[in-house]
Protein backbone atom coordinates (compact mmCIF):
# COMPACT_ATOMS: atom_id res chain seq x y z
CA UNK A 1 0.00 0.00 0.00
CA UNK A 2 2.90 2.52 0.90
CA UNK A 3 4.97 1.72 -2.06
CA UNK A 4 1.73 1.86 -4.44
CA UNK A 5 0.96 5.47 -2.38
CA UNK A 6 4.77 6.54 -3.56
CA UNK A 7 4.46 5.78 -6.66
CA UNK A 8 1.08 7.77 -7.33
CA UNK A 9 2.66 10.42 -5.42
CA UNK A 10 5.59 10.48 -7.92
CA UNK A 11 3.05 10.68 -10.95
CA UNK A 12 1.53 13.76 -9.57
CA UNK A 13 4.94 15.49 -9.32
CA UNK A 14 6.28 14.40 -12.60
CA UNK A 15 2.70 15.47 -14.19
CA UNK A 16 3.17 18.22 -12.82
CA UNK A 17 7.15 18.57 -13.58
CA UNK A 18 7.86 22.80 -13.71
CA UNK A 19 5.39 23.60 -10.80
CA UNK A 20 7.13 20.98 -8.68
CA UNK A 21 10.79 22.29 -9.78
CA UNK A 22 9.58 26.01 -8.64
CA UNK A 23 8.12 24.27 -5.50
CA UNK A 24 11.53 23.02 -4.50
CA UNK A 25 13.46 25.92 -5.27
CA UNK A 26 13.34 28.01 -1.95
CA UNK A 27 14.12 24.41 -0.36
CA UNK A 28 17.84 24.03 -2.44
CA UNK A 29 18.74 27.45 -1.81
CA UNK A 30 18.48 26.85 1.55
CA UNK A 31 19.92 23.88 2.31
CA UNK A 32 22.73 24.62 -0.09
CA UNK A 33 23.04 27.71 1.51
CA UNK A 34 23.76 26.47 4.90
CA UNK A 35 26.04 23.55 4.32
CA UNK A 36 28.06 26.08 2.53
CA UNK A 37 27.81 28.44 5.34
CA UNK A 38 28.98 25.84 7.99
CA UNK A 39 31.38 24.48 5.47
CA UNK A 40 33.43 27.70 4.66
CA UNK A 41 33.33 28.62 8.44
CA UNK A 42 34.34 25.23 9.74
CA UNK A 43 37.34 25.10 6.78
CA UNK A 44 38.05 28.83 7.73
CA UNK A 45 38.43 28.25 11.13
CA UNK A 46 40.38 25.03 10.66
CA UNK A 47 42.61 27.21 8.13
CA UNK A 48 43.26 30.05 10.21
CA UNK A 49 44.08 27.56 13.41
CA UNK A 50 46.92 25.70 11.27
CA UNK A 51 48.79 28.88 10.27
CA UNK A 52 48.57 30.34 13.73
CA UNK A 53 49.86 26.79 14.70
CA UNK A 54 52.14 26.50 12.20
CA UNK A 55 54.03 29.70 14.31
CA UNK A 56 54.66 27.33 17.11
CA UNK A 57 52.28 25.90 19.48
CA UNK A 58 54.47 27.61 22.26
CA UNK A 59 54.87 30.63 21.03
CA UNK A 60 54.19 33.87 23.29
CA UNK A 61 54.14 37.34 22.02
CA UNK A 62 54.31 40.70 23.71
CA UNK A 63 53.48 43.78 22.56
CA UNK A 64 52.88 47.76 23.78
CA UNK A 65 49.96 48.42 24.82
CA UNK A 66 47.54 51.45 25.69
CA UNK A 67 48.63 53.89 28.62
CA UNK A 68 46.34 55.96 30.26
CA UNK A 69 47.38 59.72 29.91
CA UNK A 70 46.31 62.85 32.17
CA UNK A 71 42.76 63.46 31.39
CA UNK A 72 41.32 60.07 31.07
CA UNK A 73 43.23 60.21 27.12
CA UNK A 74 44.92 57.18 26.15
CA UNK A 75 47.69 56.64 23.41
CA UNK A 76 49.96 53.53 22.49
CA UNK A 77 52.42 52.91 25.52
CA UNK A 78 56.66 53.26 24.51
CA UNK A 79 58.05 51.07 22.42
CA UNK A 80 60.34 47.83 23.72
CA UNK A 81 64.28 48.28 23.86
CA UNK A 82 67.28 45.67 23.11
CA UNK A 83 67.26 46.02 26.78
CA UNK A 84 64.49 44.46 27.82
CA UNK A 85 64.98 41.39 25.20
CA UNK A 86 68.67 40.79 27.06
CA UNK A 87 66.99 41.36 30.57
CA UNK A 88 64.36 38.63 29.91
CA UNK A 89 67.15 36.12 28.60
CA UNK A 90 68.99 36.60 31.69
CA UNK A 91 65.99 36.13 34.11
CA UNK A 92 62.91 34.25 32.63
CA UNK A 93 63.26 30.31 32.74
CA UNK A 94 62.22 27.90 30.40
CA UNK A 95 62.81 30.08 27.19
CA UNK A 96 63.83 28.46 24.34
CA UNK A 97 64.36 31.29 22.28
CA UNK A 98 63.43 35.59 22.38
CA UNK A 99 63.70 37.45 19.56
CA UNK A 100 62.81 40.97 19.45
CA UNK A 101 61.01 42.02 16.20
CA UNK A 102 60.76 45.49 14.29
CA UNK A 103 59.34 45.60 11.00
CA UNK A 104 58.60 47.75 7.43
CA UNK A 105 58.14 47.69 4.15
CA UNK A 106 60.68 48.85 1.27
CA UNK A 107 61.75 48.46 -2.12
CA UNK A 108 64.18 45.75 -2.60
CA UNK A 109 66.20 45.85 -5.96
CA UNK A 110 68.56 43.44 -7.79
CA UNK A 111 69.29 43.80 -11.25
CA UNK A 112 66.71 45.28 -13.36
CA UNK A 113 63.99 43.40 -10.99
CA UNK A 114 62.44 45.36 -7.91
CA UNK A 115 59.61 44.66 -5.53
CA UNK A 116 57.43 46.18 -2.53
CA UNK A 117 58.63 43.67 0.16
CA UNK A 118 58.33 43.41 4.19
CA UNK A 119 61.28 43.90 6.20
CA UNK A 120 61.96 41.97 8.94
CA UNK A 121 64.35 42.98 11.83
CA UNK A 122 64.84 40.22 14.08
CA UNK A 123 67.79 37.44 14.99
CA UNK A 124 68.15 33.60 14.85
CA UNK A 125 65.29 33.32 17.52
CA UNK A 126 63.26 34.66 15.23
CA UNK A 127 63.23 31.34 12.90
CA UNK A 128 63.23 29.47 16.29
CA UNK A 129 59.73 31.26 17.64
CA UNK A 130 58.51 31.18 13.78
CA UNK A 131 59.15 27.83 12.78
CA UNK A 132 61.14 29.39 10.03
CA UNK A 133 63.86 26.77 8.50
CA UNK A 134 67.07 28.05 5.76
CA UNK A 135 66.48 26.00 3.04
CA UNK A 136 69.67 27.22 0.99
CA UNK A 137 72.54 29.41 2.98
CA UNK A 138 73.03 29.94 6.55
CA UNK A 139 71.72 31.76 9.44
CA UNK A 140 72.90 34.73 10.91
CA UNK A 141 76.31 34.02 12.58
CA UNK A 142 76.66 36.21 16.78
CA UNK A 143 79.23 38.55 15.38
CA UNK A 144 76.86 39.69 12.50
CA UNK A 145 73.69 39.97 15.15
CA UNK A 146 76.33 42.07 17.70
CA UNK A 147 77.45 44.26 15.03
CA UNK A 148 74.91 45.00 12.95
CA UNK A 149 75.63 43.61 9.70
CA UNK A 150 74.16 44.02 6.48
CA UNK A 151 73.34 40.93 5.88
CA UNK A 152 70.16 39.15 5.28
CA UNK A 153 67.97 35.91 4.77
CA UNK A 154 65.31 35.87 1.83
CA UNK A 155 61.87 34.48 2.02
CA UNK A 156 60.90 31.81 -0.84
CA UNK A 157 58.99 34.41 -3.17
CA UNK A 158 61.60 37.09 -2.53
CA UNK A 159 64.32 34.72 -3.84
CA UNK A 160 62.55 32.94 -6.72
CA UNK A 161 61.16 36.39 -8.33
CA UNK A 162 64.50 38.60 -8.11
CA UNK A 163 66.88 35.65 -8.77
CA UNK A 164 64.32 32.84 -10.71
CA UNK A 165 66.76 29.94 -11.41
CA UNK A 166 69.97 31.85 -10.52
CA UNK A 167 71.90 30.85 -6.81
CA UNK A 168 71.20 33.88 -4.64
CA UNK A 169 73.62 33.46 -2.06
CA UNK A 170 76.58 35.77 -1.60
CA UNK A 171 74.60 38.27 -4.27
CA UNK A 172 73.97 41.61 -2.90
CA UNK A 173 70.78 43.58 -2.84
CA UNK A 174 69.60 46.68 -2.22
CA UNK A 175 66.76 47.52 0.47
CA UNK A 176 66.28 51.22 -1.02
CA UNK A 177 69.71 52.73 -0.87
CA UNK A 178 70.75 50.28 1.37
CA UNK A 179 73.07 47.35 0.22
CA UNK A 180 72.66 43.79 1.73
CA UNK A 181 74.63 40.54 1.13
CA UNK A 182 72.19 37.45 0.98
CA UNK A 183 73.39 34.33 3.31
CA UNK A 184 70.28 32.56 3.10
CA UNK A 185 66.83 31.51 2.11
CA UNK A 186 63.80 30.27 3.55
CA UNK A 187 62.02 27.18 3.08
CA UNK A 188 58.83 28.25 1.76
CA UNK A 189 55.48 28.35 3.55
CA UNK A 190 52.13 28.24 2.73
CA UNK A 191 49.93 31.93 1.96
CA UNK A 192 48.44 33.51 5.18
CA UNK A 193 44.69 35.20 5.51
CA UNK A 194 42.84 32.82 2.65
CA UNK A 195 45.49 32.98 0.39
CA UNK A 196 45.60 36.89 0.42
CA UNK A 197 48.85 37.21 2.43
CA UNK A 198 52.09 35.27 0.84
CA UNK A 199 54.08 35.13 4.33
CA UNK A 200 57.38 33.61 2.40
CA UNK A 201 57.23 37.04 0.78
CA UNK A 202 60.07 38.52 2.99
CA UNK A 203 63.70 39.63 4.18
CA UNK A 204 65.54 39.59 7.23
CA UNK A 205 67.76 40.83 8.22
CA UNK A 206 69.95 41.79 11.86
CA UNK A 207 67.57 43.78 14.15
CA UNK A 208 70.72 46.21 14.50
CA UNK A 209 71.24 47.10 11.29
CA UNK A 210 67.30 47.48 11.04
CA UNK A 211 67.35 50.22 13.36
CA UNK A 212 70.60 51.57 12.78
CA UNK A 213 69.81 51.87 8.70
CA UNK A 214 66.58 51.00 8.10
CA UNK A 215 63.95 52.50 10.91
CA UNK A 216 66.55 54.73 11.99
CA UNK A 217 65.99 54.30 15.71
CA UNK A 218 66.47 51.61 18.66
CA UNK A 219 62.51 50.90 19.18
CA UNK A 220 61.40 46.67 19.23
CA UNK A 221 57.58 47.14 18.41
CA UNK A 222 57.16 43.19 19.68
CA UNK A 223 59.01 40.70 21.31
CA UNK A 224 58.30 36.66 20.78
CA UNK A 225 59.18 34.12 22.86
CA UNK A 226 59.31 30.04 22.61
CA UNK A 227 58.52 28.36 25.61
CA UNK A 228 60.31 24.94 26.04
CA UNK A 229 57.92 21.81 25.84
CA UNK A 230 56.56 20.66 29.31
CA UNK A 231 56.84 24.33 30.50
CA UNK A 232 54.19 25.65 31.80
CA UNK A 233 53.04 28.75 29.49
CA UNK A 234 50.92 30.27 32.12
CA UNK A 235 54.19 30.97 34.53
CA UNK A 236 56.32 31.88 31.63
CA UNK A 237 53.60 34.85 30.93
CA UNK A 238 53.10 35.74 34.33
CA UNK A 239 57.32 36.22 35.53
CA UNK A 240 57.60 37.63 32.10
CA UNK A 241 54.51 40.23 33.51
CA UNK A 242 56.19 40.80 36.46
CA UNK A 243 59.79 41.64 35.00
CA UNK A 244 58.52 44.18 32.59
CA UNK A 245 56.10 45.60 35.02
CA UNK A 246 59.26 46.42 36.76
CA UNK A 247 61.22 47.45 34.47
CA UNK A 248 58.90 49.77 33.08
CA UNK A 249 58.32 51.20 36.50
CA UNK A 250 54.57 50.61 37.03
CA UNK A 251 53.17 50.34 40.05
CA UNK A 252 50.95 48.21 42.11
CA UNK A 253 47.37 49.11 41.70
CA UNK A 254 48.49 50.62 38.10
CA UNK A 255 47.37 48.80 34.70
CA UNK A 256 49.83 46.75 32.86
CA UNK A 257 50.59 49.36 29.59
CA UNK A 258 52.07 45.78 27.53
CA UNK A 259 49.84 42.56 26.43
CA UNK A 260 51.62 39.38 26.41
CA UNK A 261 49.41 36.75 23.96
CA UNK A 262 49.95 32.89 23.64
CA UNK A 263 49.14 31.14 20.73
CA UNK A 264 46.41 29.21 22.13
CA UNK A 265 44.54 32.53 23.35
CA UNK A 266 44.65 33.33 20.15
CA UNK A 267 43.41 30.16 18.60
CA UNK A 268 40.82 29.91 21.06
CA UNK A 269 39.38 33.20 19.99
CA UNK A 270 39.05 33.10 16.50
CA UNK A 271 38.11 29.63 16.63
CA UNK A 272 34.75 31.59 19.02
CA UNK A 273 34.76 34.29 16.66
CA UNK A 274 34.05 32.36 13.75
CA UNK A 275 32.12 29.48 15.52
CA UNK A 276 29.58 32.30 15.91
CA UNK A 277 29.51 34.11 12.54
CA UNK A 278 29.16 30.53 11.14
CA UNK A 279 26.23 29.59 13.50
CA UNK A 280 24.83 33.49 12.41
CA UNK A 281 24.90 32.89 8.81
CA UNK A 282 23.78 29.37 8.58
CA UNK A 283 20.69 30.87 10.87
CA UNK A 284 20.06 33.38 8.00
CA UNK A 285 20.87 30.87 5.24
CA UNK A 286 18.14 28.54 6.96
CA UNK A 287 15.57 31.38 6.48
CA UNK A 288 15.25 30.19 3.29
CA UNK A 289 14.08 26.61 4.46
CA UNK A 290 11.05 28.21 6.33
CA UNK A 291 10.40 30.12 3.35
CA UNK A 292 10.60 26.94 1.26
CA UNK A 293 8.17 25.29 3.37
CA UNK A 294 5.59 27.98 3.02
CA UNK A 295 5.52 27.91 -1.10
CA UNK A 296 5.76 24.41 -0.53
CA UNK A 297 1.73 24.34 1.62
CA UNK A 298 0.79 26.78 -0.92
CA UNK A 299 1.04 24.45 -3.60
CA UNK A 300 -0.06 21.58 -2.30
CA UNK A 301 -3.38 23.64 -1.11
CA UNK A 302 -3.46 25.03 -4.53
CA UNK A 303 -2.71 21.14 -5.78
CA UNK A 304 -5.61 19.76 -3.00
CA UNK A 305 -7.99 22.53 -5.15
CA UNK A 306 -7.07 21.24 -8.83
CA UNK A 307 -7.41 17.94 -7.65
CA UNK A 308 -10.79 17.90 -5.34
CA UNK A 309 -12.75 15.92 -8.25
CA UNK A 310 -9.65 13.07 -8.45
CA UNK A 311 -9.88 13.29 -4.59
CA UNK A 312 -13.72 12.77 -4.47
CA UNK A 313 -13.59 9.81 -6.86
CA UNK A 314 -10.86 7.97 -4.69
CA UNK A 315 -13.13 8.37 -1.41
CA UNK A 316 -16.22 7.50 -3.25
CA UNK A 317 -14.48 4.72 -4.28
CA UNK A 318 -13.53 3.35 -0.87
CA UNK A 319 -10.08 4.88 -0.28
CA UNK A 320 -9.91 5.88 3.41
CA UNK A 321 -9.20 9.41 5.30
CA UNK A 322 -5.58 7.92 5.68
CA UNK A 323 -4.63 6.76 2.59
CA UNK A 324 -5.34 10.57 1.01
CA UNK A 325 -3.28 12.00 4.03
CA UNK A 326 -0.74 9.65 3.29
CA UNK A 327 -0.74 10.70 -0.39
CA UNK A 328 -0.60 14.18 -0.04
CA UNK A 329 2.29 13.69 2.72
CA UNK A 330 4.80 11.90 0.40
CA UNK A 331 3.92 14.15 -2.11
CA UNK A 332 5.32 16.89 0.55
CA UNK A 333 7.70 14.92 1.69
CA UNK A 334 8.95 13.95 -2.01
CA UNK A 335 9.36 16.93 -2.97
CA UNK A 336 11.24 18.86 -0.31
CA UNK A 337 13.58 15.67 0.25
CA UNK A 338 14.60 15.63 -3.26
CA UNK A 339 15.19 19.62 -2.81
CA UNK A 340 17.48 18.66 -0.40
CA UNK A 341 19.39 16.30 -2.23
CA UNK A 342 19.66 19.09 -4.73
CA UNK A 343 20.61 21.73 -2.05
CA UNK A 344 23.35 19.20 -0.69
CA UNK A 345 24.93 18.40 -4.05
CA UNK A 346 25.23 22.42 -4.98
CA UNK A 347 25.90 23.60 -1.12
CA UNK A 348 29.18 20.87 -1.39
CA UNK A 349 30.01 21.73 -4.84
CA UNK A 350 29.92 25.55 -3.73
CA UNK A 351 31.72 25.44 -0.45
CA UNK A 352 34.49 23.54 -2.60
CA UNK A 353 34.55 26.28 -5.11
CA UNK A 354 34.93 28.75 -2.89
CA UNK A 355 37.44 27.07 -0.60
CA UNK A 356 39.78 26.47 -4.06
CA UNK A 357 39.52 30.45 -5.24
CA UNK A 358 40.05 31.72 -1.09
CA UNK A 359 42.92 29.00 -1.05
CA UNK A 360 41.69 27.57 2.47
CA UNK A 361 40.80 24.02 3.47
CA UNK A 362 37.45 22.15 2.92
CA UNK A 363 36.27 20.70 5.70
CA UNK A 364 32.90 18.49 5.72
CA UNK A 365 30.56 17.68 8.28
CA UNK A 366 28.77 14.40 7.81
CA UNK A 367 26.55 15.70 10.73
CA UNK A 368 25.72 19.06 8.76
CA UNK A 369 24.91 17.18 6.14
CA UNK A 370 22.49 14.70 7.50
CA UNK A 371 20.73 17.19 9.52
CA UNK A 372 20.30 19.03 6.71
CA UNK A 373 18.44 16.42 4.98
CA UNK A 374 16.52 15.22 7.72
CA UNK A 375 15.25 19.12 7.82
CA UNK A 376 14.90 19.18 4.29
CA UNK A 377 12.15 15.81 4.88
CA UNK A 378 10.18 17.75 8.08
CA UNK A 379 10.15 20.36 6.24
CA UNK A 380 7.74 18.62 3.54
CA UNK A 381 5.75 17.00 7.32
CA UNK A 382 5.21 20.29 9.01
CA UNK A 383 4.15 21.91 6.24
CA UNK A 384 2.73 19.57 3.66
CA UNK A 385 0.27 18.18 6.77
CA UNK A 386 -2.23 20.98 6.69
CA UNK A 387 -2.87 20.59 2.88
CA UNK A 388 -2.65 16.67 3.31
CA UNK A 389 -5.36 16.92 6.51
CA UNK A 390 -7.47 19.23 3.93
CA UNK A 391 -7.66 17.15 1.26
CA UNK A 392 -8.41 13.48 3.31
CA UNK A 393 -11.17 15.43 5.01
CA UNK A 394 -13.36 16.75 2.07
CA UNK A 395 -16.83 15.31 1.95
CA UNK A 396 -16.90 12.84 -1.51
CA UNK A 397 -20.53 14.16 -2.41
CA UNK A 398 -18.80 17.75 -2.13
CA UNK A 399 -15.42 17.07 -3.97
CA UNK A 400 -17.73 15.11 -6.89
CA UNK A 401 -19.58 18.12 -7.22
CA UNK A 402 -16.56 20.26 -8.00
CA UNK A 403 -15.78 21.74 -11.09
Amino acid sequence: MWWQTILLSLREIRRNLMRSILTILGIVIGVAAVITMVTLGTGATESVTSEIESMGSNLIIMTPGQQEMQGGMRRTAEAFDYDDVVAIERNIEGLTAVAPMSQGSSQVIYGNQNRSVSVAGSTNGYMTCQNWVVAEGRAFTDSEIRAGSSVCILGSTVREKLFGRQDPIGSIIRLEDISFRVIGVFESKGAMGFGTQDQNDFVLVPIRVFQRRVSGNTNIFSIMFSVRNGVSVEKVKEDIKLLMRERRGIKEGMEDDFSITDMKEIVSRISTITGILTGVLAAIAGISLLVGGIGIMNIMLVSVTERTREIGIRLAIGALEQDVLKQFLIESMVLTSLGGVIGITLGISAAAAIAHFLNFSTVFSPGVIIIAFLFSAGVGVVFGFFPARKAARLDPIDALRHE
